[in-house]
């Protein structure tokens, strides 16, 4: 007798992301309880298994769920307001005066519209640090995602806390409030070397030892943070974290742009990981961070979109062909970071660095956290290799379903969790709200 189970995929492709990468093809895929329950060739997985809805999705190419590995999901809200500028100035003139008007509600408008976006362009995961998080939690709880979340510590007085007193109150709440939840996870994210005192810097590393969770923070984005961290500290952004004893296989450190060979070193032998931002370090003429140089010292390399205030979008697959294309052309080398690299960091790899590692990849037992590209779409016709198409071709407009944990978030057209009409109009108000205050 068959096995029972809740859902059969039947697609042309199957990229799995597994050790060896397997590549299968007139692929079936059994869903029980949210795990896939088994992967292999079509004929052989519908005559084990018996399910409650059948997906035939035909020409299409499925892959696991993409991993965005850094973001500020409310900034959604403010795409577009601050281009063409600096990162000092984009910081100091523009974003912190608008954040001023930061509230619970506005946070959660804004997550659940990053979480729209994200489920559309095939992100099943994403991390985040921001203020309001717990507002952050509800939105992704409502839209089915799996996310990584943090509340950002700043040494001033911001909307949501007023005190680094307040500000760790929210942290411990944010935590418990994410206890034994099957999605959602916490983390501990300082903002910066430069807006983050050594003390908050330390008790923040502590708190997250005591939770097993990760620690991350921006760190050498610029070479102008690089400047003002010696004329404070003596010192560059790494050796501060160094010297305090905050580099280890928990940190994640974000951009990682102004790295020399020695602080490379350093990262490689305390096991800190890396948030690669291309696209955004681009927008802001941030500067390039040495990618391959740390793929060579086996430092764990995630991809990530940052805010939608300065990329403007949070497109993974955007993200991973600005990443292949940028290395290429600035070591003038065109076998740098080839594709299946790029892939490998958007998703498995990134899922090591969330410390999540049974995500970003599909295999028997594991989360069924999926995306599938319709292969007709004529940017992905002929097709020869399709991890080449998933990097250099497809722009997430492909995507044709978006499953987590076994449940559809996405399909042809629809989203099962989220009102996006309702979620347009608010999004208009509140918008127009922001046209005047910058006006103003």
């Amino acid at each position: 007798m068959p096995e029972p189970c809740q859902t059969l995929i039947h697609a042309a492709m199957v990229l799995t992301q597994d050790q060896h990468r397997t590549r299968r093809h007139d692929a079936g895929i059994a869903i029980r309880d949210g795990l896939i329950a088994a992967l292999g060739p079509w004929a052989e997985v519908a005559e084990q298994f018996a399910a409650e809805i059948t997906l035939d999705l035909g020409e299409s190419l499925i892959l696991p769920g993409l991993i965005n590995t850094h973001t500020h999901a409310a900034m959604a809200m403010f795409r577009g307001v601050a281009d063409d500028m600096p990162l000092e100035s984009w910081l100091h003139d523009r974003i912190w005066p608008l954040e001023r008007g930061l509230s619970d509600a506005f946070v959660h408008l804004g997550a659940l519209l990053a979480c729209t976006e994200m489920i559309r362009t095939g992100a099943t995961c994403f991390v985040d640090m921001y203020l309001f998080e717990e507002a952050t939690a509800r939105a992704v709880e409502q839209s089915g995602l799996r996310a990584v979340l943090a509340e950002g510590l700043l040494d001033f007085p911001t909307q949501s806390y007023a005190t680094n007193a307040e500000a760790f109150t929210r942290m411990e709440a944010l935590f418990e409030r994410l206890q034994g939840n099957p999605r959602l996870r916490g983390a501990v994210a300082p903002h910066s070397v430069y807006a983050t005192s050594p003390d908050i810097l330390t008790r923040s590393f502590a708190f997250a030892e005591k939770h097993n969770a990760v620690w991350m923070l921006h760190a050498a984005e610029t070479h102008a943070e690089t400047l003002e961290c010696l004329q404070r500290f003596g010192k560059r952004p790494l050796a501060c974290l160094d010297d305090l004893g905050l580099l280890a296989p928990r940190t994640l450190l974000i951009h990682a742009v102004d790295l020399d060979a020695a602080e490379l070193d350093r990262v490689a032998a305390t096991g800190a990981m890396v948030a690669h931002i291309p696209k955004s370090n681009m927008k802001l003429a941030s500067g390039v961070a040495p990618v391959t140089a740390m793929h060579e010292r086996r430092i764990r390399v995630g991809l990530g979109t940052d805010g939608a205030a300065s990329n403007n979008t949070l497109n993974m697959f955007s993200e991973m062909t600005f990443c292949a294309l940028l290395h290429k052309l600035v070591e003038r080398n065109a076998s740098v970071l080839p594709a299946q690299t790029v892939l490998d960091m958007a998703t498995r790899r990134g899922a090591a660095c969330l410390g999540w590692p049974e995500l970003g990849r599909l295999e028997r037992g594991l989360p069924a956290d999926l995306v599938a590209l319709d292969l007709t779409a004529p940017n992905l016709l002929p097709l020869y290799d399709p991890v080449s198409h998933v990097v250099y071709a497809a722009t997430g407009d492909e995507v044709r379903l978006t499953m987590v944990a076994g449940k559809i978030l996405y399909h042809d057209g629809s989203f099962t969790s989220i009102d996006v009409k309702a979620l347009r109009a608010e999004v208009k108000q509140i918008s127009q709200k922001i046209c005047a205050a910058l006006k103003g």
